[in-house]
C-alpha cells in the first residue's frame, strides 16, 4: 500500500513539474510579428507566439508599442484621433478564402490572402484618451492616469 502512495505522489509531482515547465515555455516565447495589413486607421497584425494571459498581452503591448510605431508606423489615427489594432494568431498561415469564416486582406493580390479568424488581442481608443484592450472574455480600460479597469463580458 505504501509503495502505491509513493508512486502516486511521484506521479503527481512529475505532472506538476511538466505543467509548470510548459507554462514557463509558453510565457517566455518571443512574439513574432509575421505581417501587418492596414485599412485606414485600422490595422491587422498577424502574430505567432502571442502571450497567453491578459496581463501578458497588455504588458507586451505597453513594452512594444513604441517599436511597433517606429517599425510599422501604426497606429495611424483617424481625423477624430481614433485607432484600432487587432492582433490575429497567424496559425497555419495564409489560405484561400474557402467556405470557412476567414479574415481576408484586400491589400494582397494572391488567392491565399486569408487567415483563420482567431483574434487574440486588440487595442483601440475609447472615450477621451482611454485605451481599450480587448481579450477573449473582457475589455480592459486604461485611463489617462494609467489605472486599468477590467470589464467582463456578460
Amino acid at each position: 500500500m505504501r509503495v502505491k502512495k509513493k508512486q502516486a505522489i511521484v506521479l503527481i509531482f512529475l505532472t506538476g513539474c511538466m505543467l509548470l515547465g510548459y507554462w514557463l515555455w509558453l510565457s517566455l516565447r518571443t512574439v513574432e510579428i509575421v505581417a501587418v495589413h492596414e485599412d485606414g486607421n485600422h490595422a491587422s497584425v498577424l502574430v505567432k507566439a502571442f502571450p497567453v494571459t491578459d496581463k501578458g498581452k497588455i504588458s507586451w503591448w505597453l513594452k512594444n508599442k513604441d517599436m511597433i510605431k517606429d517599425k510599422y508606423n501604426i497606429p495611424k489615427l483617424s481625423s477624430s484621433g481614433n485607432f484600432t489594432i487587432v492582433f490575429w494568431d497567424f496559425g497555419d498561415g495564409y489560405k484561400e478564402e474557402g467556405k470557412y469564416d476567414r479574415r481576408c486582406f484586400s491589400d494582397m493580390k494572391t488567392k491565399a490572402n486569408c487567415i483563420a479568424k482567431n483574434r487574440v488581442f486588440s487595442v483601440e481608443t475609447g472615450r477621451g484618451s482611454d485605451i481599450l484592450f480587448t481579450v477573449s472574455d473582457a475589455i480592459y480600460i486604461m485611463k489617462k492616469n494609467g489605472e486599468l479597469i477590467k470589464n467582463k463580458y456578460k
